[in-house]
């Protein structure tokens, strides 16, 4: 329930709500569920306020500071938010249908669950904006920082792009994972070889066709397609010679037919300090046709530890680990292992993946450690920084990374 008595302040204007704000900072604003539609709140100081299920549909916003406030709930559908600062704030399952957020301030802001139907955040500034679960249709981000938001989540469909505009968007370092684009035009996006895959997301050949395959490789490959996928999203472009088509239309030929190898999928599990030889590592798989996703040790605040290991583990074929004498004294690498040795066990299938930048793993007595020194041969790469070292390392990896169809075909 909602405070009256400030309600009533807030009701007399904007310059008294200013002077009894100065006078009375340490109180909490407390509008709970308050019927604020319609009202004309520009340029209010509404910092820290609590409006969680409030409604504020049609309510002037403009300029308005709404910096750490709770807007879980809220209905702000068709409000005016242009120029409005909302750093921090949290919107989770507000309604937001119509809200025109033109220029407005929302770096670290929670809009998790969120569902943006015919949301306008042109120019808006989200960096590291948390959209977990959102829903946007025919939003428009045209021209918005979004870098280092988190776009990512548990379940498909977590940031659902339908016919989402993102003309000179900014999606550097921006976070994806089970994240699904349909009926967007990337042809004008910036950062998309920037952009952090947790997992591997979707993107429908509507999405291709309209951005005319003028998406980079690399982001294609972060999201999962194959490369007979890639090589027939090139297709998407106009602009293409005649030479050029046939080109990637043999390509196409030599995949379909079976002269590309098909590898597993790979989960790198790593200690943040081997972090440079882990970004080589993954970089030279997908390169090399190896569809492959990072670990990221830094689990959001309310993540549950376990069953995100687990789901990872599920989803992927192999759960590549890098073992040194970092990641053996890192607890979160020895539960997702424990983790793998688990499906092991379940799913009667080979799972984990080994291999060492050390000799650590030789010599520990560590419990989860021990198991792997007994049970599985381990790829070495201890010499890594020497160019011819590491590639004899790399090919040896490939090759074991094959899938059993590709095994089957050499050994015939």
């Amino acid at each position: 329930m909602a405070n009256q008595e400030q309600l009533a302040i807030l009701k007399k204007g904007v310059n008294f709500w200013y002077g009894w704000r100065e006078k009375n900072p340490e109180i909490k604003i407390d509008f709970k569920g308050a019927n604020l539609a319609g009202t004309d709140l520009s340029i209010f100081n509404l910092t820290g306020a609590n409006l969680s299920n409030a409604n504020l549909a049609n309510a002037n916003l403009r300029a308005t500071n709404l910096s750490d406030a709770n807007l879980i709930g809220a209905d702000l559908s068709h409000a005016l938010l242009e120029d409005a600062d909302l750093t921090r704030a949290n919107l989770s399952d507000a309604n937001l249908i119509g809200a025109d957020f033109n220029e407005a301030h929302l770096p670290y802001a929670i809009l998790d669950r969120t569902t943006l139907i015919d949301t306008d955040f042109t120019g808006a500034y989200l960096y590291r904006t948390s959209l977990k679960r959102a829903t946007l249709v025919r939003t428009n981000l045209s021209e918005a920082d979004l870098s280092n938001a988190d776009l990512s989540g548990a379940t498909l469909n977590l940031a659902y792009f339908r016919e989402a505009r993102l003309d000179f968007t900014n999606l550097s370092k921006v976070e994806l994972g089970d994240t699904t684009f349909a009926k967007i035009d990337f042809s004008n996006t910036y950062g998309l070889e920037d952009i952090v895959h947790l997992f591997p997301s979707s993107i429908g050949i509507d999405s291709i066709q309209f951005s005319k395959g003028s998406m980079p490789e690399k982001f294609l490959r972060g999201c999962g397609l194959s490369d007979l996928d890639i090589q027939y999203a090139r297709l998407a472009s106009p602009s293409l010679s005649p030479e050029q088509v046939t080109e990637i239309t043999y390509r196409i030929h030599q995949l379909y037919v079976g002269g590309g190898i098909q590898y597993y999928s790979c989960f790198i599990s790593y200690s943040s300090k081997d972090e440079e030889f882990a970004q080589k590592l993954h970089d030279d798989l997908q390169n090399n046709g190896v569809r492959c996703w990072f670990d990221r040790e830094d689990l959001k605040i309310g993540d549950a530890i376990r069953p995100t290991i687990d789901r990872q583990i599920r989803l992927r074929d192999k759960l590549l680990v890098i073992l040194s004498e970092n990641s053996i004294k890192s607890e979160w690498v020895g539960d997702e292992v424990e983790g793998a040795l688990e499906e092991e066990q379940k799913g009667n299938r080979s799972v984990l993946f080994p291999i060492r930048l050390d000799d650590t793993i030789l010599n520990t007595r560590d419990d989860w450690a021990a198991k792997i020194k007994r049970r599985r041969h381990i790829g070495d790469f201890s010499n890594w920084k020497d160019k011819g070292s590491y590639q004899k390392a790399f090919e040896r990896l490939l090759r074991d990374l094959k899938a059993p169809s590709e095994i089957k075909d050499e050994l015939e």
